[in-house]
């Protein structure tokens, strides 16, 4: 039996990130190294709603998927589960939600 890597979403990509999108939204971006490497991100059956829900513990009605193939980009948007600075915010800027997403692994 053999002990075969299979790169994760994160070193498949030039850079996988999460920031601020206004108070209320968070989004994510996966920056792929390649149109074969963004093919695999902008699959529906591997990237979609119902996986970035179960990454996040949301709604996937609420989930906005954008693909953007000329810059081999997928971006995500959902809102925040508190209002950014509320009296619950765990990351200001949002800048830790992309961890989940960058350790997913292709099938």
């Amino acid at each position: 039996m053999t002990d075969e890597h299979r790169p994760t979403l994160g070193e498949m990509a030039l850079e996988v990130r999460s920031k601020n999108a206004g108070p209320f939204w968070i989004t994510m971006e996966l920056f792929m190294r390649s149109a074969q490497d963004y093919a695999v991100v902008a699959d529906e059956s591997f990237i979609n709603a119902d996986v970035i829900a179960a990454l996040y513990d949301l709604d996937p009605a609420n989930i906005q998927i954008f693909h953007i193939p000329a810059l081999n980009v997928v971006k995500i948007s959902f809102p925040r589960p508190v209002a950014q600075g509320g009296l619950r915010d765990r990351d200001i800027h949002a800048g830790q939600h992309h961890v989940p997403l960058a350790a997913l692994v292709p099938a």
